[in-house]
């Protein structure tokens, strides 16, 4: 694994952009080529995630023209950044082949831990009746890996494929994917993600029609947070209240729904792509009793 993944943090991708650049203006003669490469690939998944979709593809760009054929890995990072930056950008037929084409060479280099990086991006980008099997794709791969790094897919897969049959409106399947990537997740002692995969099961619950023990989880789930002197989570805020109003309890829903949006109306991503989202969540949360 290079050093310089180790510096990924997902939730501040400015931060993480910067860390790597410095890493960039440190890299002597002694690093290869190839190193180098993949660096500039992760700094144009920070710009994406910064929604620098532009400035990504143009660093994408001087990348591709500096791959050689014996830089296999490199390729292989270039086209899931491609992809990733197409696919985020709202282009995602585009995005397609790219994904396939660096499964291809993963599976032909034996690179386990980006080839299911592929297809758990396949899992996302194409169409809703191939997003099932490119799941299942790379977690089988993960599952019989020697590779460490690829096993260490497995809760993201196991989230991603519960999705996919929550969006089927196969609930009692997705239950059991939930349930599976909170055991997975805790016996990896992932705090964060185990209290993520939490909140799916208990929003499974709620799709199932089981509304009070949905707001019982997300009331323990609160209170878990709180308790660890973590910051207000809006999703969970925002479950409370959907299942408060399930119960006929609007009055004690509207804070909820509030708090909901204050947290959720600064994510860019939902303003840009869940605007009718955040607007019902601030009438809701404005509304006098």
């Amino acid at each position: 694994m290079h050093d310089f993944d180790k510096l990924w943090n997902y939730n501040e991708p400015g931060e993480t952009e910067q860390k790597f650049r410095d890493v960039l203006a440190n890299t002597n003669a002694q690093e290869s080529v190839e190193y180098a490469l993949e660096l500039r690939t992760q700094i144009a998944r920070t710009l994406g995630l910064q929604q620098k979709f532009e400035d990504a593809h143009k660093l994408l760009d001087q990348v591709e023209s500096e791959l050689k054929l014996e830089y296999s890995i490199a390729k292989i990072r270039y086209m899931l950044e491609r992809g990733r930056t197409l696919n985020s950008s709202g282009k995602k037929e585009e995005s397609i082949a790219l994904f396939l084409e660096a499964w291809e060479l993963g599976l032909e280099v034996k690179a386990d831990f980006y080839a299911v990086d592929a297809a758990h991006m396949l899992g996302i980008a194409a169409q809703q009746d191939q997003q099932l099997i490119w799941n299942e794709k790379a977690m089988d791969l993960a599952e019989k890996s020697p590779d460490k790094r690829a096993q260490g897919w497995l809760g993201s897969l196991y989230n991603n494929i519960g999705w996919t049959y929550h969006d089927l409106q196969e609930y009692e399947k997705a239950l059991t994917v939930f349930l599976k990537a909170q055991e997975w997740r805790e016996a990896h002692e992932q705090v964060i993600e185990t209290q993520i995969a939490k909140w799916c099961v208990a929003r499974t619950h709620r799709s199932l029609g089981h509304v009070d023990k949905a707001l019982d989880m997300q009331y323990d789930l609160e209170k878990e947070m709180q308790t660890a002197g973590q910051d207000e989570d809006g999703y969970v805020s925002e479950e409370i209240a959907e299942c408060l109003t399930l119960q006929e309890k609007p009055q004690e829903a509207a804070p909820y729904f509030m708090k909901a949006w204050t947290i959720l109306s600064k994510d860019i991503w939902l303003k840009q792509n869940e605007a009718d989202r955040l607007n019902r969540l601030k009438t809701l949360g404005e509304k006098k009793f």
